[in-house]
């Protein structure tokens, strides 16, 4: 492995470290408020049985960016998109990537502390 793949390992681990904050910190500046307020968006969206596999213990269920769009609504998604100043396409590729594991960190006891 060359110096400049060990690099880019390095980057997406502190990258995949800092996502939770990230997420939570954008999550503020919308009308979604934190991640509670995104759960229940998902719940309401129908995405009932990810977000319970999330909170509970054993394996986290993957999302898709396409359900999280249909989920949270297109303006939501603009909201998102701005806070992160990236296009709404990777915005959303970033909330399924992280945020199954971002929900499941913050509820050790299938509750949200945050």
């Amino acid at each position: 492995m060359g110096l400049l793949d060990s690099l880019g390992g390095s980057l997406r681990n502190v990258a995949a470290a800092a996502a939770p904050a990230l997420i939570a910190e954008a999550l503020k500046q919308t009308n979604l408020g934190n991640l509670q307020g995104v759960v229940n968006q998902l719940q309401q969206g129908g995405l009932g049985a990810q977000v319970q596999s999330w909170l509970g213990n054993g394996a986290n269920l993957p999302v898709t960016a396409e359900q999280l769009r249909a989920a949270l609504g297109e303006e939501r998604v603009q909201q998102l998109a701005a806070k992160f100043g990236v296009p709404a396409d990777q915005v959303l590729k970033l909330l399924a990537d992280h945020l199954p594991a971002t929900v499941d960190k913050a509820s050790p006891n299938g509750k949200l502390s945050a």
